[in-house]
């Protein structure tokens, strides 16, 4: 008699790639989630070891699909770049993003917002950001320990792990790289290129002027160089002339 080995049938758990819910609720937090996105992808375009991601569901814990949030923007230190479908973090060397952005929109609710909180709190996340671009409001919490803690003051605040400053003005939330470069827009982005590229084009045509004229200026030297060469060899003919008929130029 054959005796058949137990199979395993548990089965594989599944960690969806989408929640079913909308990235942005209106344009004005569309527009903000994309410029601190892709503009933190810019600024560490050059570090390969840097992780930037929106709207990305990020499951913490192996084997709980439900334990999930999915951050408008989040930045991980230590992990490469690259498409992922969700950040496994079990997956990704037991990185958590270190920081994590929310923007608000008339659809957040208090509920969900302090459940974020604890989620962020909870798994690791060192700096995290909410900003209301209604009320022109940032508010900001900064690992220490198992806790986050309030940040008292964010008007002038430098991240420590991003480096950035924001500045909050009666109007706006301005945000600027460690140079100083302020964060702009894909359309602002597309301006500055356009107008760089028209700067350029102006002085490449200053500089083919430059030179047209400085080819003038050779070319009258090379004319006034040849007329004098001409009006020397008739002084010499003229000299040769005299000689033959005894006449000493000279004299």
């Amino acid at each position: 008699m054959v005796q058949q080995l137990p199979t395993d049938t548990t089965p594989a758990i599944i960690y969806p790639d989408s929640d079913g819910q909308p990235m942005a609720d209106n344009t004005k937090q569309f527009r903000w989630i994309v410029v601190i996105k892709e503009n933190l992808e810019l600024l560490f375009s050059n570090n390969p070891d840097v992780f930037v991601a929106g709207d990305l569901l990020w499951y913490p814990v192996e084997g709980d699909n439900k334990l999930r949030q999915a951050p408008d923007a989040m930045v991980v230190f230590g992990r490469p770049k690259g498409d992922r479908g969700s950040y496994k973090q079990w997956e990704e060397n037991n990185i958590p993003p270190q920081v994590v952005f929310e923007i608000l929109s008339p659809g957040n609710r208090l509920k969900a917002m302090a459940q974020k909180y604890k989620f962020y709190e909870r798994y690791g996340v060192e700096e995290y950001y909410v900003y209301d671009p209604d009320e022109v409001d940032l508010i900001g919490w900064l690992r220490s320990g198992q806790e986050l803690d309030v940040i008292e003051e964010m008007n002038g605040w430098v991240s420590p792990r991003l480096g950035i400053r924001f500045q909050l003005t009666s109007e706006n939330l301005e945000i600027s790289s460690p140079s100083g470069e302020r964060f702009l827009s894909f359309v602002e982005l597309a301006q500055l290129r356009e107008q760089e590229r028209q700067r350029a084009e102006q002085e490449h045509q200053r500089a083919e002027q430059e030179y047209q004229r400085a080819e003038q200026e050779r070319q009258r030297a090379d004319e006034a160089l040849t007329q004098l060469e001409q009006e020397k060899q008739r002084y010499q003919a003229l000299e040769a002339l005299l000689r033959e008929r005894g006449i000493d130029p000279n004299q």
